[in-house]
């Protein structure tokens, strides 16, 4: 009896470790991970850090406030949203620019050739559903 009951047992986990998930279903799947500098990411910046940021312009005057940061699908480009025009949240528009030409200059975001009157004339962004 013990001995059949070892067979059976035995015969179980051999059945579950032949049996297990079929990892061979399908098309094989490959990745082709690129080499990355961590000291230049360890010197960028943080989307918590980007996200609340006042954008300035060459006058050091606030031209409006980084929102959000957003990467299409498809380009896989990085978006600022920012936040102009209003007071205490009512009356503000969204506006996109590509983070390309936000400039870093002494910890401050810099739109160059921003002013107000420029971004609040740009199409305003609405988030989508």
């Amino acid at each position: 009896m013990k001995r059949s009951i070892t067979l059976l047992l035995g015969t179980a986990v051999l059945a579950m470790v032949l049996g297990g998930p079929a990892f061979s279903q399908g098309a094989p799947q490959t990745l082709a991970l690129t080499k990355v500098d961590m000291k230049t990411v360890a010197s960028g910046y943080r989307t918590s850090k980007v996200v609340g940021s006042d954008v300035v312009n060459e006058a050091k005057e606030t031209v409006g406030t980084i929102d959000d940061l957003i990467v299409t699908p498809n380009e896989k480009v990085p978006y600022a949203v920012l936040s102009v025009g209003g007071f205490l949240g009512m009356g503000t528009k969204y506006v996109v620019v590509p983070y390309s030409e936000l400039e870093i200059r002494n910890k401050q975001m810099v739109l160059p050739g921003a002013t107000k009157e420029s971004l609040k004339a740009l199409p305003e962004f609405k988030y989508a559903d």
